[in-house]
């Protein structure tokens, strides 16, 4: 999940944690004529992230672009075709299978989200027949974000927690709400637990069986999948992932991926996003309808430059060219995406988080390239 895409620490389920990264030697860049081979290098060699790869899409031609290693223990270099963490990239795909449920006639956008989950959002002045399905999409909940509390603990007491998404809702419902519902934007990644539960109320079948039928399955999307509880290895190939916490980066690829769940658990490859993102804004999953309102933006006051729609964040280019995506965040992994609406797309990926500072600037900055290069 994530907490924001420019200017803080992207880090685990999306909060913000005040972390200090090891500095470790790093070798020096190499020369190169391709703006986003240069862009890479600077993520690891410079920055000090072990590995980072992007893959770009365009009309059916792929390319893909690595830098650095995929394992500090081994060197072997950052795979090809790596299958990682995706993060709150997850939302989109939750989003798009909320908004098919809207078009099939069984999910009403502006309908509470007491009339599907009946008593579970009560307590403390949160109140479930005042939020909307639209307000959880959009972040427009006042709902608490419950990876404030989680994260609060050491994360290898995380490593083999799991969580059911009611026990996840419940710790935000001992808080009460940031603002009513409508009234305000906050990232809060307890709207999206409360999504995936209601797509598994709607359609009486999990989440993760949801998101392969509905999309992965039609786009061909053969290295997307969610992970359930106890599910804690990356199939292969993978990068391994790590964290900083003040001392040599520690391995932290097996891990229980359900305390994130519908809020950040995917995972994904560049090439499946590269297809997903391409595939969603050219309306091959979404009926028009339906696409214009998960394109309906609100401010996101917290995240200078852009815009929230439903699970889709719109941000321009240094050229000023609009771009529609996510990224996200979670124990090991970086992840960008998007697509312009030309039908490019781009997917970057670092396998190290939390990471030193400079490194999430050079990531946006070798997303931007990537995105943008012709």
């Amino acid at each position: 999940m994530r907490k924001s895409l420019r200017g803080k620490q992207i880090v685990a389920c999306g909060t913000l944690v005040a972390l200090l990264a090891a500095t470790t030697a790093a070798p020096a860049l190499a020369v190169t004529t391709n703006p986003l081979q240069r862009a890479l290098d600077r993520v690891t060699a410079q920055g000090g992230a072990p590995g980072a790869e992007a893959v770009v899409t365009d009309h059916g031609r792929v390319t893909e672009t690595r830098s650095g290693t995929g394992d500090l223990t081994t060197g072997k270099p950052y795979p090809h075709d790596a299958k990682f963490r995706v993060g709150s990239v997850t939302k989109t795909f939750v989003a798009t299978v909320v908004l098919q449920l809207v078009a099939d006639g069984k999910v009403q956008l502006d309908a509470p989200i007491e009339r599907y989950l009946p008593g579970l959002v009560a307590g403390n002045g949160n109140d479930g027949r005042q939020i909307t399905v639209r307000n959880l999409l959009q972040h427009t909940s006042g709902l608490y974000n419950y990876t404030d509390d989680v994260l609060t603990a050491d994360p290898e007491s995380l490593r083999h927690r799991g969580a059911e998404p009611g026990e996840l809702v419940a710790i935000a419902l001992q808080h009460p709400p940031l603002f009513a519902p409508g009234r305000g934007w906050s990232y809060s990644n307890t709207d999206y637990i409360v999504a995936g539960m209601l797509v598994e109320k709607v359609t009486g079948r999990s989440l993760a069986t949801e998101i392969d039928r509905r999309i992965a399955r039609p786009l061909g999307l053969r290295d997307t999948s969610l992970p359930g509880r106890g599910d804690e290895h990356l199939p292969a190939p993978h990068p391994r992932g790590y964290l900083s916490l003040g001392g040599p980066p520690a391995d932290f690829t097996d891990f229980d991926p359900s305390t994130a769940g519908a809020a950040g658990g995917l995972v994904s490859s560049g090439r499946d996003l590269d297809t997903f993102f391409s595939a969603l804004l050219a309306g091959r999953l979404l009926p028009a309808a339906q696409l214009a309102q998960m394109r309906r933006t609100v401010p996101a006051p917290t995240e200078p430059g852009a815009d929230y729609g439903l699970g889709l964040i719109r941000r321009t280019l240094p050229d000023g060219t609009p771009y529609w995506g996510h990224d996200g965040g979670i124990f090991g992994f970086a992840t960008l995406a998007g697509a312009l609406d030309s039908g490019r797309a781009a997917a970057v990926s670092v396998n190290e988080l939390p990471a030193p500072d400079g490194v999430q600037q050079n990531t946006e900055t070798a997303f931007e390239i990537a995105l943008a290069r012709k």
